[in-house]
Formats: C-alpha cells, sequence, structure tokens
C-alpha cells in the first residue's frame, strides 16, 4: 500500500489524523489540505459565542462578571406552562416524532394569540407553521426564497443572523441604513436609488433590536406598498411586541399584507422560554409551504410536551404579562438609565423592548473601546453597537435580562471604575 502524507498548508483548517482512528501506518506524501466550504469564509463565529467564552475564562479566574449583554429572560415561563410540560411528559405516547407542521392545538392556538393581541386572523391550517426558536426560520426562509446571487436588503444597525444566513446561502446583502433622526425608520427614497432588480428579500424587525423604535401603522403601509410594488419579500421579526409596549402591532394588520409578508414570532422574550426554542411565523399558504418543504428535510418537530406547555403560555393572563413584561422590566430599566447616565451616554426615553441602546460619549473612538472598558475595569458585560454593523459604531446596548441586584450592582461598579 502506498504511503500517503498530507502535509498541511494552512494549520488553521486542515484536519489532523491523529485521534480520528487513522492507523499510524498511513502516511502523509499529497500536499492536498481538507478544507470547509468556501462560505465559511463569508461568516464569522457569532459574537457571543466568543466573547461569552471569554467572560467564562474571566469568571473561572474569580472575577464575577455581571453580564447586560445577553437578552435571554433570567425568570421562568408561568406555573401552567411547566406544569402543562410535565404532565404532559409523563404520558406514555408523547415522546415520538411530531409531524413537521407541529400539532394542530398548537397551530390553532397561535392563531388565537394573533387574534388577541395583533387583531389578525391566520388560518391554523396552512398559514401557521410553528418554528425551534425564530432564529432557525431566518435559515429556513432563506434557503426557501433565495437563489446564489439573488439581493437581500438588510438593515443596518441589524439583527447580525440576517446578514450571515444571506452570506451561508450565497445571497448578496444590500444594507439599508437606519438614521437616529428617522426614529430608525427604513429611507424608502434612498433604497428606492438602489439597484433592486435582483432583490428578493428585505428583512424589518419591529420592535426594533438593538434601536428599541417602534413601529407604526404607517411604517408597516409602506413596507407592504415598496415591497408589492418591487416584488420583494417583506419578513419581519417580530419577538419585542410585548417587553415595555403597550401598542403591539403586525404587520399583517396591513390589507393585503399576507400577499408579500412573512411575519416571524418568539415566544423567547415574550414568555420567557429562551430555551424552549418555540417560534412561529405566519404567512400566506403558499409561502407557508415553501418553507415547509426546507424546514421537513431539516428537523423531525419538536417535543409534543413541550408545544403542550407552548399552547398553555399562550393562555397565560394579562395580568401576567403585564407584571413580566412590563412592571418587571420598567423597574430594572430605571437602573440600566442610572448605568448608561454613569457612562455618559445618551438615550431615547421611548424606546420599547427588552434593551437599552444609547449613544456613547465622543470621548471614545467607538463601541468596543467603551464595551471593553468596562468589561476589564468594571467586570461588567456589555455589548457593543459595532456588532450590529458599522452605524451602530457609536452605541452600546444594555440588557435588561439581569435582576435588580446585579443591576445595582453593576451600577456601583461603574461609579467606582
Amino acid at each position: 500500500m502506498k504511503d500517503i502524507n498530507i502535509n498541511s498548508q494552512d494549520q488553521s483548517n486542515s484536519v489532523p489524523l491523529q485521534g480520528l482512528g487513522v492507523n499510524s501506518s498511513f502516511r502523509a506524501t499529497s500536499s492536498k489540505t481538507i478544507q470547509p466550504a468556501d462560505r465559511l469564509s463569508s461568516i464569522s463565529e457569532y459574537y457571543f459565542s466568543t466573547k461569552l467564552k471569554e467572560v467564562a475564562e474571566m469568571n473561572a479566574k474569580g472575577m464575577n462578571v455581571i453580564s447586560l449583554g445577553i437578552g435571554s429572560p433570567d425568570l421562568p415561563p408561568s406555573k401552567e406552562t411547566i406544569e402543562a410540560l410535565c404532565q404532559s411528559a409523563a404520558e406514555a405516547n408523547t415522546h415520538g416524532y411530531q409531524p413537521y407542521v407541529g400539532i394542530p392545538e398548537l397551530r390553532k392556538a397561535f392563531a388565537d394569540w394573533y387574534k388577541k393581541w395583533f387583531s389578525v386572523e391566520l388560518n391554523p391550517a396552512n398559514e401557521i407553521q410553528p418554528l425551534i426558536g425564530s432564529k432557525e426560520g431566518i435559515l429556513h426562509i432563506s434557503l426557501a426564497f433565495l437563489n446564489p446571487g439573488d439581493g437581500v436588503l438588510v438593515p443596518n444597525p441589524g439583527y447580525p443572523t440576517y446578514s450571515s444566513v444571506s452570506n451561508l446561502v450565497q445571497a448578496k446583502v444590500h444594507t439599508y441604513d437606519l438614521d437616529e433622526n428617522d426614529n430608525w425608520q427604513p429611507d424608502f427614497e434612498a433604497i428606492e436609488k438602489l439597484d433592486l432588480s435582483n432583490v428578493k428579500l428585505m428583512w424589518v424587525n419591529y420592535p426594533n433590536m438593538p434601536t428599541g423604535a417602534s413601529a407604526s401603522p404607517e411604517l408597516f403601509e409602506k413596507l407592504v406598498a415598496f415591497g408589492k410594488k418591487h416584488g420583494i419579500i417583506i419578513c419581519n421579526d417580530n419577538p419585542y411586541s410585548f417587553i415595555l409596549n403597550d401598542n403591539r402591532l403586525s404587520i399583517l394588520q396591513v390589507e393585503g399584507a399576507k400577499d408579500i409578508c412573512i411575519e416571524l414570532n418568539s415566544m423567547s422574550k415574550s414568555h420567557n422560554m429562551p430555551g424552549w426554542r418555540m417560534g412561529m411565523l405566519a404567512s400566506n399558504a403558499q409561502f407557508v409551504q415553501w418553507i415547509l418543504k426546507v424546514k421537513s428535510n431539516i428537523d423531525s418537530g419538536q417535543f409534543k410536551p413541550m408545544q403542550v406547555a407552548a399552547i398553555a403560555a399562550m393562555n397565560n393572563s394579562d395580568e401576567w404579562h403585564r407584571e413580566m413584561n412590563i412592571e418587571l422590566y420598567k423597574n430594572r430599566r430605571n437602573i440600566a438609565e442610572e448605568i448608561l447616565k454613569m457612562l455618559g451616554c445618551t438615550f431615547d426615553k421611548k424606546q420599547v423592548g427588552l434593551f437599552l441602546w444609547a449613544r456613547i460619549p465622543k470621548k471614545y473612538k467607538d463601541s468596543g473601546e467603551l464595551a471593553d472598558r468596562v468589561l476589564y475595569d468594571a467586570k461588567v458585560f456589555i455589548t457593543p453597537g459595532f456588532i450590529f454593523g458599522d452605524k451602530g459604531n457609536q452605541y452600546i446596548r444594555l440588557s435588561l435580562c439581569a435582576n435588580e441586584r446585579m443591576l445595582n450592582e453593576a451600577l456601583n461598579r461603574i461609579k467606582e471604575m
């Protein structure tokens, strides 16, 4: 047998033979190396994936970093939600594979939920698709509608996953700027000047993350009209509408919106269920069917007890939502505002959602400099705005997913910094 030797020219991308069950007599003479797919060159590891490793290392050294970075609600779901999960999980017939479209009761619950909170009528049989969190929906939608080279409109600043997934499916990203002076809303006049001939998809996100800006019926009407004019699917990512917000809106409230729009929603923020990965999308029956065609080839459905529990969660009382999504975060935000004032930042008090977005003082060159100073000197982790695009360079974001004791401790540490 001829000996083969793989001489790595790029040690970071090559795969070592040792430890992979390869016989030691298998030696290298070939100069060919194993490389990852080209698509990996267009993305980086998710910022929080890498930064939280550093925070974990600091904590392992006893530094006790307070995290105000991730938007992961720190309290459990309602008692009824957990009880429904436990009761269903104890049944003998709930542990098998489930329908790719979710159980009928879950789809009906989502339809009733949209009717109650958004006054939107949805057919549970074919206009709703449950998701393993709305983040996976971004991938499924992109795979369903985008060919390599197709254009995608992505907000700047905006959720990084819109761009990274677009790059993974080899689409062409066209960013459109959001500006503080325009309440972080799209400048349609500027967008119309772009070459839109090959654009198939536009990502929007209201209430907006990271800026906390609210939508309006007029904005959603403009987006629907823009999508129909240019044949561009408008995808509204809508997981923050319950948090510190009494004016809940859906783009699907606009007449004819289902013809050209897809809306993603999630139970992660509004129902304290981030790790449960319970989300959904809603649109017209044809769009939902195309997306299902992708999804059904990727996963095998969701655990039935979690679907049953999600149904219970969607029946949470108005009082539960008022306490968890308004009063709780209102008290936390008062402290977060003091933290930002202590840092010399300015912010819009009208913003809604799970975060507080603020402009940094001019003495810092960018948000990364301030975020690193707070991390290393005060042992408090905050999110630099540059991760959301270059239009976020001069901003930072604070998460409200820390209790009042931790927020006060963060404030005290920054006072001493």
